[in-house]
C-alpha cells in the first residue's frame, strides 16, 4: 500500500516520460533524494509540471512505496523560483552546477539536513548577493565535499603536522593532504597551490570574508579547477562538473 508524504524539496532535474509524462528528480528535506513521476507532465497546461521545474524550491505531496523506485508526485506549490538567478546567465550556470553535485553525489533516500538548509542558503545568496558568483558557488562546493565525507585538508601539513603558513611553497596530494616546501619533495605532488590559491581556499573552507582586492579572476577559476581534480579523484565515477560546459 502508498503512503502518502509531504515535504519541501528542491528541484533537481525533469526528463520526459513516456508520451503524456515526466520524472523530476527530487532533493526533499524528509527524505532525502528521490525520483517521483509527474502524470500528464507534459501537457503545457499542467500547473504541476509548471511548479516542478529545476531550481525552483517547492512543497510536495507525493504517493511512496518502498517496493518501487519511482514515487507518484499528488501535488505541488512552489515556495521560491529565484527570479533573480534566471534572468543571470553566470547566476544560472552556477546554480545549475550545484543541482548536478547534488544529484550526482548524494544517495537515494539519505537524508542529509545540512545540505538541504546549505542549498536553501546558497540559492538566497545567488538569487539576492552582489558577490561574485564563482566565490558564492565555490562556498558551497567545498561545504558540500566536507558534508558527503570528502574533506579538504588545509590547516596542517599531513606529514610534519606544523601549521601552513601562507607565504610558503604548498602542495597538494589528493590522498593526503597538504604538504610543507620541506615534506613535498618526499611525497608525489598532485597539485601546486600558489599563496594566493591558498589563502583563498582557506577563507572558502572556514567561512571568512574573501578580500577580491588581492584575488584575482585566475585563482576564482583554479579554485574550482582544484575541487574538480580532488573529487575526480575520490570519486572515479565524477567526470566534472557538465553545467559549466553546457552555460558556456
Amino acid at each position: 500500500m502508498s503512503q502518502i508524504n509531504k515535504s519541501n524539496a528542491f528541484v533537481l532535474s525533469k526528463l520526459d516520460y513516456g508520451d503524456t509524462s515526466s520524472i523530476a528528480s527530487l532533493f526533499t528535506q524528509e527524505y532525502g533524494k528521490l525520483s517521483a513521476i509527474i502524470k500528464g507532465g507534459r501537457n503545457p497546461k499542467s500547473k504541476i509540471s509548471l511548479i516542478v521545474d529545476p531550481l525552483n524550491q517547492i512543497e510536495i505531496v507525493f504517493y511512496s512505496k518502498d517496493t518501487r523506485e519511482i514515487q507518484i508526485i499528488s501535488s505541488a506549490s512552489l515556495i521560491n523560483h529565484y527570479s533573480h538567478i534566471k534572468e543571470d546567465f553566470e547566476k544560472l550556470k552556477f546554480s545549475y552546477a550545484i543541482l548536478e553535485l547534488v544529484k550526482n553525489l548524494t544517495a537515494e533516500h539519505e537524508v542529509y539536513n545540512k545540505l538541504y538548509k546549505g542549498i536553501d542558503r546558497i540559492l538566497y545568496l545567488f538569487d539576492t548577493s552582489n558577490e561574485q558568483p564563482e566565490i558564492i558557488f565555490s562556498r558551497f562546493f567545498i561545504f558540500m565535499l566536507t558534508e558527503i565525507g570528502y574533506q579538504i585538508q588545509l590547516d596542517n601539513c599531513v606529514s610534519c603536522g606544523k601549521a601552513n603558513e601562507l607565504n610558503k611553497n604548498l602542495s597538494y596530494n589528493f590522498e593526503m593532504g597538504t604538504l610543507c616546501e620541506n615534506c613535498k619533495k618526499d611525497f608525489i605532488e598532485s597539485y601546486s597551490f600558489s599563496s594566493e590559491l591558498f589563502y583563498y581556499l582557506l577563507c572558502l573552507k572556514h567561512n571568512k570574508k574573501v578580500d577580491t582586492k588581492i584575488i584575482k579572476q585566475d585563482t576564482l577559476k583554479n579554485a574550482i579547477i582544484f575541487m574538480e581534480r580532488f573529487l575526480k579523484h575520490h570519486v572515479p565515477d565524477f567526470k566534472g562538473i557538465k553545467s559549466f560546459q553546457i552555460y558556456k
